[in-house]
């Protein structure tokens, strides 16, 4: 029988960087092969040679034993490959059914028949066990259901082979889990799925097999069931890499942050709680439930109503006033807020503060000398790769570029840090980091707001959890108390 897809040789090389170097890869009809590495490895690039988004340098790919060179995605589409991406491709005011249909309308030039699309929608979320609002329009889905409906629309376009990339990082524990039972349903038909993850727990829960990509390079591909986390992280990343996160009782001493009541348009109703240096807190649940709100309006980012106190006087609205008072926030999306992806490490390890000493020198000019010694620590203490001051920021692999901002946002001295899904897209080796840096801060007396959607993240490091749902707190549990199960349960609404 023919593979799914057979890839042999694929080089893709960009200026100064090899992405892909005679990479070879398998995939088996009825089969999940998960593909795994770090930040950088060349993963994303192998499956937009794939999907048809870029083109390979070189070598040879067949789909169900026919040669196959995708000029553009609906090459793709036509050859059975469907993909969804971690940022959803999705019209947002459209409806459910519109969106299936984009580009693929059914009926006349004249006549939109939309009934036609349905009968077929309805028939396929039958055969796979999901159901989806077809009417409902997509910005007031929420984001598991917008899940749903990216893959929906991969089916309806008759994909047989399926790539998800990064799919759970916006889903609750059961959402999760309902994705992997589709998965298992899936392939059961005889379809194949490559299934792209940092979570390694995930991916030897729902896999077949494991390819692990390295520095552009396939450097082994084993069977689920013969390997462990720890040997998928020493793979992936060359090294031994410390899984649990190591960290003492916390000792809590006075409130730093103490929030009464706050809300922010459009998501953020009202919550309340504090922070006391020398703990981690952290807030638990899906995106888009107030937890981006809530992190703009305490950092000056966005208006609010309510109350927010900060070592017992009033925060300022403005960011610039905010950073002045030492708080420091690691921005969720590091690309939009954390990095001026064209200005070189030296310029962006001064973000925020290049109009303070000892950054701002005579007649207001920026002091060089201040800003090389700065940034050369940063690259030395938070390890980042290559050890440049000069390179621009967009030359650095995800979990690089994450290390940049950490390490400005620590090096400030801050007395209260606001981390915003801190290791996010970043790779084993780099989360790994991150969180020794997060909790070393903590011991050193920083009372630490830790916003994550990623579970283990929560449990590993919180002293005490917060969960958000519909913009308001479901509950507080100390980290004995918090179990997947029971945190999945609030994340969903349901406070029993």
């Amino acid at each position: 029988m023919s593979k799914a897809l057979l890839l042999k040789d694929i080089t893709k090389r960009f200026p100064l960087v090899l992405a892909n170097d005679r990479i070879s890869l398998d995939l088996e009809w009825g089969e999940v092969l998960a593909l795994v590495g770090e930040n950088g490895a060349g993963k994303s690039t192998l499956m937009k040679i794939v999907y048809g988004l870029q083109p390979a340098d070189e070598g040879e790919m067949w789909v169900d034993g026919k040669p196959y060179k995708p000029r553009s995605p609906q090459d793709a589409i036509r050859a059975g490959i469907g993909m969804v991406h971690q940022h959803f491709m999705l019209v947002e005011p459209f409806t459910v059914l519109e969106n299936l249909v984009l580009g693929l309308e059914p009926g006349s030039p004249l006549f939109l028949n939309l009934e036609m699309a349905r009968e077929k929608a309805q028939r396929l979320m039958e055969e796979l066990g999901f159901q989806v609002p077809l009417d409902e329009k997509i910005e007031n889905l929420p984001v598991g259901l917008q899940q749903r409906v990216e893959i929906l629309k991969a089916l309806y376009r008759e994909a047989r082979i399926l790539i998800l990339d990064e799919p759970t990082a916006v889903l609750t524990p059961q959402e999760a889990e309902e994705l992997f039972r589709f998965l298992r349903t899936y392939v059961a038909k005889g379809n194949a799925v490559i299934f792209i993850s940092h979570k390694l727990k995930e991916v030897l829960e729902v896999s077949d097999r494991i390819t692990v990509v390295r520095d552009g390079r396939v450097v082994g591909t084993v069977r689920t069931e013969e390997t462990t986390l720890e040997a998928l992280a020493r793979m992936m990343v060359g090294r031994e890499v410390v899984l649990r996160v190591e960290k003492g009782p916390a000792r809590p001493k006075e409130v730093v942050l103490e929030v009464e009541g706050l809300e922010a348009p459009p998501r953020l109703k009202g919550v309340s709680f504090s922070v006391r240096a020398g703990e981690i807190v952290g807030i638990a649940g899906v995106e888009g439930n107030g937890q981006t709100e809530l992190v703009e309006a305490l950092t000056g980012l966005r208006r609010y109503r309510g109350v927010a106190r900060y070592l017992g006087k009033p925060l300022p609205p403005s960011a610039r006033e905010v950073r002045a008072l030492l708080v420091s926030h690691i921005p969720e999306d590091r690309l939009a807020r954390g990095l001026v992806l064209d200005f070189s490490v030296r310029e962006n390890a001064i973000l925020g503060d290049q109009h303070r000493p000892p950054f701002r020198g005579f007649l207001g000019f920026l002091d060089e000398g201040a800003m090389e010694a700065h940034a050369r620590a940063l690259v030395e203490e938070f390890d980042v790769r290559p050890r440049s001051t000069e390179l621009s920021a967009r030359r650095f692999s995800g979990g690089n570029q994450q290390k940049i901002v950490v390490g400005r946002e620590l090096l400030r001295g801050p007395r209260l840090l606001i981390a915003a899904q801190p290791t996010r897209g970043v790779d084993v080796g780099a989360i790994e980091f991150i969180h020794k840096e997060l909790v070393a801060a903590r011991d050193r007396g920083l009372a630490v707001l830790l916003v994550s959607a990623d579970l283990s993240e929560i449990l590993a490091l919180s002293d005490r959890i917060l969960v958000m749902y519909g913009g308001r707190i479901m509950g507080e549990l100390t980290p004995q108390e918090a179990t997947e199960e029971r945190l999945g349960l609030l994340m969903a609404g349901i406070s029993a």
